[in-house]
């Protein structure tokens, strides 16, 4: 089978905005920048977010040492948050007028260390479910920013599945049901879409397990697996990926550059434009 990948331009929804940073010509201003998915500036991850970042705040009339300081940090892995949650701490230290911060742990840090500063978001998926917006319509309190897709997506990866695989006869879904809330959701829209396909849920907190329930799957033909993105998918995304390689095993993986990184199938939000909306807010005047 050749490896296809589906990149859905999905147009991440805005929950409502009230911030915005306003300068005049002569005046420095001064934001954070919180890179929660990347361990340092020269990490993939890190170039291509901070790459889209700085091009839509030149467009956007911000250049760095002219009109506006930027100081930047970044995160740690899921198995050490504690570097994540010591760079929000920096961060919040230096008293910022805003902090852009990119992915759930780094939100949830920032938001755990300030309730003054505004604080915008991008890839969180449940924002309401995790406690950082009291609703989509209104976030209340410092919190902000674009949720990367509509939790109903789920059937639309199962549909994908069904349409590339006709032999389907069951599905796995992995997860870890300790950094993924909103799984219930996603997950019911998954099984909505599937008609006569036996479903698995796979709860997974570590590389064995992952090895573990991907061969258990594999041991059946005409399986596949759908990946749910989350903190602990995406920091174990290699080890997936590898595993379903190993196993010849079709999957719809759609964690952060998993078509990149060697995965089969993925339908997700493209990441520029989820990068560059926030910014585009942020005027000069």
């Amino acid at each position: 089978m050749k490896r296809r990948e589906f990149l859905g331009a999905l147009g991440a929804s805005a929950i409502a905005w009230p911030f915005a940073v306003r300068a005049q010509p002569e005046q420095m201003r001064h934001i954070g920048v919180l890179v929660g998915l990347a361990p340092d500036a020269s990490n993939p991850a890190a170039e291509g977010f901070l790459r889209a970042f700085r091009d839509a705040m030149q467009q956007a009339g911000w250049i760095e040492g002219k009109n506006i300081r930027i100081d930047y940090r970044f995160g740690g892995t899921l198995a050490d948050l504690a570097k994540t949650d010591a760079s929000a701490g920096e961060l919040v230290a230096l008293q910022p007028e805003l902090i852009y911060a990119q992915g759930l742990p780094a939100t949830q840090a920032l938001h755990q260390k300030t309730k003054t500063i505004p604080i915008v978001f991008t890839q969180v998926a449940d924002p309401v479910g995790f406690g950082l917006a009291d609703s989509l319509g209104h976030p209340g309190g410092n919190v902000t920013g674009f949720v990367v897709w509509d939790l109903s997506i789920g059937g639309k990866w199962m549909q994908l599945l069904r349409e590339l695989l006709p032999d389907l006869t069951h599905v796995g879904i992995l997860y870890n049901p300790d950094t993924t809330a909103y799984a219930a959701p996603l997950v019911a829209s998954a099984k909505a879409a599937a008609a006569n396909l036996q479903v698995i849920e796979y709860h997974t907190h570590d590389d064995g397990e992952i090895e573990a329930v991907l061969s258990s799957l594999n041991r059946d033909p005409h399986g596949a697996l759908l990946v749910i993105p989350e903190p602990f998918t995406n920091a174990h995304g290699d080890q997936i990926i590898a595993q379903c390689a190993r196993f010849g095993l079709p999957a719809l993986n759609s964690v952060v550059g998993a078509v990149e990184r060697g995965a089969l199938i993925s339908y997700t939000f493209v990441l520029d434009e989820l990068i560059r909306k926030p910014v585009s807010s942020l005027t000069v005047s």
